[in-house]
């Protein structure tokens, strides 16, 4: 009896579900994807193989749960049309305005309240999964040192936000050191018309990133199998850290963006522990006219 408390428990919040789902005739349609990512989050919230559905269910949790089944591959494909739709965009060159059009309310200040969380994520983070099919390898190659920090992607709409505030042109090269899966190089050469660079330690990530730029046409990006304390940062005009490393390494490669401003104008842009040790370098300024999530520091002349 017990289990059948516990199973009609289920069934209301479910069925009354499905049934707004049924309701929205236009929940399929290409710009509602923010309406599809909230629908199936909440159908992830019940255990739809559960033995609700098996054959001693009751017929109308049966029904129910299959229809439930039926709406969540519906809402994926539904999907899946729209990361095809916006891959062929990026193939033809038309990737920027097929991407930032679902950006419009990633700015800091909205993301910020809207997430209390600076670090969590929200549908923009599956679209630009679901566009760039980034698939973590099994098993790293590289065992990394007490002063690197595992990969963690930068969520979406603060790079949304860093791509509109600082206007990278043509003539930026946008090096990202700690580039894991190459989220970051991949936006900006999809979204501007500069080089980007993924400087990357763990060669799997790398090449997981090389084939999404590979079968997306993304010339502008590039990937190198590189420690930061080696790579070669000649060309850079900003450079982007999400505190991929801490202590010795950290200042090493501090010391090398030193050496390079002194040669050329460049910009530092920060996410994470790693800003407030950057903001106390001397040779840089805060831009407060482009900081948001994502503080970015100009070199002092």
């Amino acid at each position: 009896m017990a289990k059948g408390i516990r199973r009609l428990n289920g069934f209301a919040p479910l069925q009354n579900l499905v049934k707004a789902l049924d309701a929205d005739r236009y929940l399929m349609e290409s710009d509602r994807f923010r309406e599809r990512t909230v629908a199936l989050d909440l159908l992830d919230a019940f255990d739809l193989d559960s033995e609700a559905t098996g054959g001693d269910a009751e017929p109308e949790h049966a029904a129910l749960y299959r229809r439930a089944r039926e709406l969540q591959v519906e809402l994926e494909e539904a999907n899946f049309r729209l990361f095809e739709s916006i891959r062929d965009a990026i193939r033809g060159g038309r990737g920027r305005k097929a991407l930032l059009r679902w950006a419009a309310e990633a700015s800091d200040e909205t993301s910020e309240r809207a997430n209390p969380s600076a670090e969590s994520y929200d549908y923009l983070d599956e679209l630009v999964s679901g566009v760039f099919r980034f698939a973590a390898p099994d098993e790293p190659k590289i065992d990394l040192s007490s002063e690197m920090v595992a990969y963690q992607p930068t969520p979406s709409r603060y790079l949304f936000a860093l791509i509109r505030r600082t206007k990278i042109t043509a003539e930026d090269v946008f090096i990202d050191l700690g580039s894991g899966l190459g989220h970051v190089p991949l936006l900006v050469a999809t979204c501007t018309k500069a080089r980007a660079v993924g400087s990357e330690l763990e060669p799997s990530y790398v090449e997981c990133a090389t084939q999404s730029a590979r079968d997306l046409n993304l010339a502008n990006a590039t990937f190198l199998a590189t420690d930061a304390r080696d790579a070669d940062l000649s060309g850079g005009t900003i450079f982007y850290l999400y505190t991929p490393f801490r202590g010795a390494i950290l200042r090493a490669v501090l010391n090398r963006l030193r050496a390079e401003a002194k040669t050329r104008a460049i910009r530092v842009c920060t996410f994470g522990t790693c800003t407030p040790i950057v903001a106390a370098e001397p040779w840089l300024a805060l831009d407060s006219a482009e900081s948001g999530l994502i503080s970015v520091f100009r070199s002092r002349k």
